[in-house]
C-alpha cells in the first residue's frame, strides 16, 4: 500500500492503517510533516522552522507495518500498479492514495511564478524570511528612502494573506523598535491586494468587516477589487495600470493541483486540477486508487459541490480513506464521506482574530485569538513542538525577545 504525500491528509491515512494487517509505505520528498497553518509565522520570524516540522519516521516509529521512503513520485502506472520515483526506483502497490497536496496558483499572471514568493512549503517560508529581512537591512545600509525595499505586497485576501499581512506589520515594528533599525516607519508600507470585494471570502460578512477594520487600523493598506496584471523583479503592475514598487511580493492567492502528480489521474479533472473522486474517496474506474486532501475534489454533502481546500477537510478525508481501505481489504462495503464543519479561524495579529464556528456567535478580538492559538496547538504534531510554540507565544506576548530574525542565505544567493 502506497501513500503519496506526508501532509495532513497522508498522515491521517497512515495513522488509520498503522498497526493493521497491511504494509504501508509513505513517500514524500521531505522527511518531515509541515504544519502549514503556521508557515507564515516562520516567514515573518515568529517561529523557527523546526517548530512547525516533525520527522515522519519519528511519528510512526512504533508502527511496525509503516515504512517511509524519501523521494519524489515522478510517474504512476495505474494499470501495472507501479510508482516510479525521480531517482528511477520503482514501488509496487495494491492500493495507492494520492495525498500530494497542491502548489501555488499563479493564474497565468506574467512574472508571478518567477518573482512572487509563495508560502506553501518550509523552504518557501525560510526564503521569504530572508527576503523580508534582507530588504530591511539593505534599506538601512543605503540610508535613503527606497520605496521598493520598504513596500511589502501580499496578494490574496484569504486567511493566509490576512495573517501574513498582520505578521509582516508586526515584524516591521519589532525590527524598528527592538532591533533599533534606522528606518523611518512612515516610509514603510504593507499592501494587501485582493480581486474579491471583501476579505476572508469563506467567512461571514461580519468577520470580513472586522478583519478589514483591524488591518486598516494597524496600518495595512488593504485594496479590494484590485487585479494584478504583472509581477516584475521590482514592482507589481495592477490591471488599472498603476504600478506599486516593491522588493517582496507574497503570493497567497490560492492553490492548484494542476502540474502535480495527480494531473491525468481520472479522465475529467475537478476544480483547480483536483482528482474527481467518488463518495468513498476512491477514483472511479480505478479500483484501489484513492485521492484525499488538496489533491482531491472531495465531495460535499450537497448537490455536486466540493469541499474547500482546508486542513480540516484534509484531516477528515484522510481518516475516512484509511477506514475505507480497511473495509476493502477485509471484504466490507465502503461508505460515503461526510464532512463535519468544525469552523474556520484566522488571526489578524496580536490580540485579534476571528473564529467562526458552525453554531453560536462569531468570536473576535482577544477571545478569538485565544481560540485560534488553542486550536493550532492542539493539531500541531509532536509534544516538543507544542511546548516550544506555546513557550514562544507566551514569551512574545509579554516581551518580544530577539527571536529567529536570522538571514540564513548568503546575500548573493538570496534571490
Amino acid at each position: 500500500m502506497l501513500v503519496v504525500g506526508g501532509g495532513f491528509a497522508g498522515l491521517e491515512v497512515v495513522r488509520m492503517l498503522a498497526g493493521q494487517p497491511v504494509h504501508v509505505t509513505i513517500v514524500d520528498k521531505h522527511n518531515f510533516h509541515t504544519f502549514l497553518p503556521l508557515l507564515y509565522q516562520v516567514a515573518t520570524a515568529g517561529l523557527e522552522p523546526a517548530d512547525v516540522a516533525y520527522p515522519i519516521r519519528t511519528i510512526f516509529r512504533k508502527s511496525g507495518n509503516v515504512a517511509y521512503r524519501h523521494g519524489l513520485v515522478a510517474r504512476v502506472d495505474l494499470d501495472r500498479r507501479l510508482a516510479q520515483l525521480s531517482d528511477g526506483a520503482q514501488l509496487s502497490f495494491d492500493h495507492i492514495v494520492f495525498a500530494s497536496g497542491a502548489v501555488a496558483n499563479f493564474f497565468g499572471i506574467p512574472g508571478a511564478d518567477e518573482f512572487a514568493k509563495p508560502l506553501y512549503t518550509l523552504a518557501d517560508a525560510r526564503h521569504l524570511r530572508d527576503q523580508l529581512l534582507l530588504a530591511l537591512e539593505e534599506a538601512e545600509a543605503e540610508g535613503d528612502v527606497d520605496a521598493r525595499k520598504l513596500t511589502f505586497v501580499i496578494v490574496g485576501g484569504g486567511p493566509t494573506g490576512v495573517e501574513t499581512a498582520g505578521a509582516v506589520l508586526e515584524l516591521l515594528e519589532v525590527c524598528l523598535e527592538r532591533d533599533r533599525m534606522q528606518i523611518d516607519r512612515a516610509s514603510t508600507r504593507v499592501v494587501l491586494l485582493d480581486v474579491a470585494p471583501r476579505l476572508l471570502g469563506g467567512f461571514s460578512v461580519k468577520a470580513s468587516d472586522y478583519a478589514l477594520a483591524r488591518l486598516r487600523k494597524r496600518g495595512v493598506e488593504v485594496r479590494l477589487g484590485t487585479s494584478v496584471a504583472e509581477v516584475t523583479t521590482d514592482a507589481v503592475r495592477l490591471a488599472s495600470g498603476e504600478t506599486i514598487p516593491t522588493r517582496v511580493v507574497v503570493w497567497a492567492a490560492g492553490v492548484t493541483a494542476t502540474g502535480t502528480i495527480v494531473q491525468g489521474v481520472g479522465p475529467d479533472p475537478g476544480p483547480s486540477g483536483r482528482v474527481r473522486v467518488g463518495g468513498d474517496l476512491s477514483v472511479p474506474g480505478h479500483p484501489g486508487v484513492w485521492a484525499v486532501g488538496d489533491s482531491a475534489a472531495v465531495p460535499a454533502a450537497a448537490g455536486g459541490a466540493t469541499c474547500p481546500q482546508l486542513a480540516q477537510v484534509a484531516i477528515q478525508s484522510g481518516r475516512h480513506c484509511g477506514r475505507q481501505i480497511l473495509n476493502v481489504v477485509e471484504g466490507r462495503p465502503t461508505s460515503p464521506f461526510r464532512y463535519k464543519d468544525k469552523g474556520i479561524m484566522a488571526t489578524i495579529g496580536r490580540n485579534a482574530a476571528v473564529a467562526q464556528l458552525p453554531r453560536g456567535p462569531l468570536i473576535t478580538g482577544f477571545l478569538g485569538w485565544i481560540a485560534w492559538m488553542g486550536l493550532h496547538l492542539f493539531y500541531l504534531v509532536g509534544f516538543r513542538n507544542r511546548l516550544r510554540v506555546f513557550i514562544n507565544w507566551t514569551w512574545r506576548y509579554f516581551d518580544w525577545p530577539s527571536g529567529p530574525r536570522l538571514i540564513m542565505a548568503d546575500a548573493e544567493h538570496a534571490d
